[in-house]
């Protein structure tokens, strides 16, 4: 339901994440678009932040809830979500192509960490993937672009009511 009729930016996070190349990225990234988009509501009407946890064990709905507290921006459409379990996770990410693995210690216990690919999803309005970008390629700068570059695919009327308003 939160893709759809939108352009959306997915990312898949776990909030314990403590690799900066990793979840933290993703998530400051998102929060400079989120500035950049709170002075660009045109743009902002059309573009959606989803932040995915591929940790529903620990990443509850109050977890994500307070994970975004501190991000969200007025006029701006970010959520931060995560599922009721594994069985409802394994086939968003099997649908994504995410991988995520358990990480355990030398008893074979979990240690509350993943091994993950780094990876954010522009899906156009029809809900198709149009790009990943993996680390060397999460900029604001260049999501952004791209997901311009989506809206001008909507059409001039698209182009001219998301810029109206001196956006």
């Amino acid at each position: 339901q939160y893709l759809g009729g939108h352009i959306v930016l997915l990312s898949f996070v776990y909030s314990t994440c403590s690799d900066v190349a990793g979840c933290p990225l993703a998530t400051a990234v998102f929060y400079r678009i989120k500035r950049r988009l709170e002075s660009e509501s045109g743009l902002a009407r059309h573009l959606r932040l989803v932040t995915l946890s591929f940790d529903p064990a620990q990443d509850t709905p109050e977890v994500m809830r307070l994970y975004g507290a501190g991000l969200k921006g007025e006029g701006v459409d970010w959520h931060f979500l995560t599922t009721a379990g594994a069985t409802q996770l394994r086939p968003i990410l099997s649908a994504y192509r995410q991988p995520v693995q358990t990480e355990y210690d030398a008893e074979g216990q979990p240690t509350g960490t993943f091994s993950h690919l780094l990876r954010v999803y522009l899906i156009d309005p029809e809900r198709r993937i149009r790009n990943i970008y993996s680390v060397a390629y999460l900029h604001p700068d260049l999501l952004l672009s791209d997901a311009k570059t989506l809206l001008l695919e909507s059409g001039p009327e698209t182009v001219a009511t998301s810029s109206a308003g001196g956006d």
